[in-house]
């Protein structure tokens, strides 16, 4: 895995930042909304991407007043989201929430020990020829698992149907939650920064690869099965657990990240605009899995609209797809020397890509912006690179010829609003995006 480095980017938004009120208060509007003064109860606007297919998105706006709740805490957020079943509800957050407050040792079983852990599960103790599943409850691999799973029933939130979700100011957000958009429809997210979990008990897992892994559990926010969900202006980063911070064991990567946003089993109708994806590795994940049994229910659906993202300092995965008609226009990507690539092409994804803007720097070449993962034809025009108009299919096949890309990807996408020019983008998209900047 590649170390990743920060500072540069934080020195470069920064910069970035100046001009950004003129540019903002200039603008005409990217994405339309229902108008009303009150953000609360804003909804996602007609033609809004994907999102905005059939029913569209409303989340809680119809809410009454018995059903708006603000919140300061992980125990009033969750008895909140319980509280009213599916009727229409908004939860307000203030400042922000930490669901693990306690600390990682809260979640320990008795008896856990990680040292004990290490010493049994060395690969020259253990091997590399058998995974740990038979391992018994009070063996060290048993007591991990027993502390994961208090971690796992601590820090996820499964979020009703016809909810809304809203950071309250420039300073709302979550640590180390995992929001669960699980077969239901109609949720929004809005205006809150969330420093991805961490999963405090990895498992190692003397199989996966040549010499081992370890695994990690836990997205920040996953949609699964779930329909009509509109991801806006939050800010998706692993904040104070970098990658990079974190110990090797066995020779590998003490890995605690999983994903930053996953789309998945199914779930359909979702856009994701104007939030910043950043500091991470596998970020986005659209279908999880290539096997038959998943595409019966995955065929047909994961039809997601990204626009004015900007996705900056990430390894890979923005987004990998699989199966899903996926459009992105006029998102923002900055890679560093840790980069990977942006697109992945998946198993039967229509993946189309267009007027999007691309900073790469030196060394990294633009055939790295798409990844081929399986024969899938993709839709990539009009996308500029430092400042030069690319085709990237083109670029990709002739630095890249054994994994070569069809163009094309079959559908043409008709849910967008406002087109920018992709080479205004960087200016627009980094001005706006992200959390606190909600209007």
């Amino acid at each position: 895995m590649k170390t990743q480095k920060w500072h540069g980017h934080a020195t470069v938004r920064a910069a970035a930042l100046i001009g950004c009120t003129a540019l903002v208060l200039s603008m005409t509007g990217t994405t339309a909304q229902a108008h009303t003064r009150d953000v609360t109860r804003q909804t996602l606007g007609a033609n809004d991407g994907w999102g905005s297919y059939g029913t569209g998105t409303t989340g809680g706006a119809a809410a009454d007043s018995a059903h708006v709740h603000t919140v300061t805490t992980w125990a009033e957020f969750k008895a909140a989201l319980a509280e009213g079943g599916t009727a229409p509800k908004i939860i307000k957050v203030q400042g922000t929430i930490d669901a693990v407050s306690e600390g990682c040792d809260a979640f320990a079983a008795p008896g856990y020990d990680f040292d004990a852990y290490l010493a049994k599960y060395s690969p020259e103790a253990w091997g590399l020829d058998t995974d740990l599943s038979a391992e018994p409850d009070d063996s060290p691999e048993g007591l991990r698992r027993a502390s994961a799973a208090d971690q796992d029933t601590a820090i996820k939130a499964d979020i009703p149907a016809n909810t809304t979700i809203i950071g309250v100011g420039k300073n709302a957000g979550f640590k180390g939650a995992s929001l669960q958009i699980k077969a239901v429809d109609n949720v929004i997210v809005r205006n809150l920064a969330f420093e991805s979990p961490i999963d405090c008990f990895p498992q190692w897992d003397p199989t996966d690869g040549t010499n081992g892994n370890w695994n990690s559990e836990y997205d920040t926010a996953v949609v699964y099965g779930s329909t009509h969900v509109w991801l806006d202006h939050n800010t998706f980063t692993d904040g104070s657990h970098p990658d990079s911070a974190a110990p090797t064991y066995f020779g590998m990567l003490y890995q605690q990240h999983d994903g930053e946003l996953d789309i998945v089993r199914g779930a359909d109708y979702v856009t994701a605009s104007w939030n910043v994806f950043t500091e991470h590795d596998k970020t986005i994940l659209i279908g999880n899995s290539d096997s038959e049994s998943t595409a019966v229910g995955d065929r047909g659906h994961l039809k997601v609209t990204f626009h004015h993202n900007l996705f900056s300092g990430l390894v890979e995965r923005a987004p990998r797809v699989r199966f899903g008609q996926v459009d992105s226009y006029n998102n923002h990507f900055v890679a560093d020397e840790g980069y990977s690539y942006s697109f992945g092409i998946g198993k039967e994804s229509q993946l189309v890509a267009e007027h999007n803007a691309f900073t790469l720097p030196d060394g990294i070449s633009a055939a790295k912006t798409l990844k081929r993962w399986n024969v899938s034809p993709v839709t990539a025009a009009d996308n500029y690179v430092n400042g030069t108009l690319t085709d990237l299919i083109a670029v990709h096949n002739a630095e890249i010829p054994g994994e070569v890309l069809q163009s094309g990807a079959g559908w043409t996408p008709t849910l967008r609003t406002k087109v920018d020019p992709a080479k205004a983008v960087p200016g627009i998209v980094d001005c706006g995006a992200g959390a606190g900047r909600l209007r």
